[in-house]
């Protein structure tokens, strides 16, 4: 997974409306109902069906750390699945996504114009559209440059541009280097 996937992912864990299964217990409890077998679960994340069952009756209450990220992992990907379809949909039709960042920007410019890219800061609200092309480009598994050019031309029309009010000369914007980037919608 890439640094954009991962933002989504975050952005994704902020919705949930009930806390994951923090227990061991808890956790496989609940992948157990979700995948339906101790033989599915074991395959999920990588152990034996017999330690499965030893993980739920409580016989061993402490996994390899490996192990427990795995668990963590395949919980917390099938948490609330609703909440967070909600929230795509509500992003994707009406709210937009916020992107906050740190990271170098460069950019094709007129002559006389500076191109040089630099570290900026930036916070800034792309409009409906950009949140369904990322989503769709993630779940159809693009990559993080792929992404990164989404939010870049996000960037250019958003903020670089203001909507058409000024740097109409712009053509291409580009996202080099990212310190930190931070989704939420």
């Amino acid at each position: 997974m890439g640094e954009i996937d991962d933002a989504i992912e975050r952005a994704d864990h902020e919705a949930f409306t009930k806390a994951p299964p923090k227990t061991l217990k808890g956790q496989i409890g609940y992948l157990l109902k979700v995948l339906g077998s101790a033989k599915a679960v074991a395959s999920e994340i990588g152990v034996t069906a017999d330690s499965v069952n030893r993980y739920r009756r409580g016989a061993r209450k402490h996994p390899r750390a490996d192990v427990a990220a795995r668990i963590d992992d395949a919980v917390r990907q099938r948490w609330q699945p609703r909440v967070r379809k909600r929230r795509r949909r509500k992003a994707a039709t009406t709210g937009g996504i916020t992107v906050e960042t740190r990271a170098r920007f460069g950019y094709t410019a007129p002559v006389g114009t500076t191109d040089d890219g630099r570290f900026r800061r930036l916070t800034v609200h792309l409009p409906p559209s950009y949140a369904q092309r990322l989503f769709d480009a993630s779940e159809g598994g693009a990559s993080d440059q792929q992404m990164r050019g989404i939010i870049a031309e996000g960037f250019k029309e958003v903020y670089f541009q203001d909507g058409g009010g000024r740097a109409m000369g712009l053509s291409e914007v580009e996202i080099n280097a990212i310190d930190y980037l931070d989704l939420d919608y």
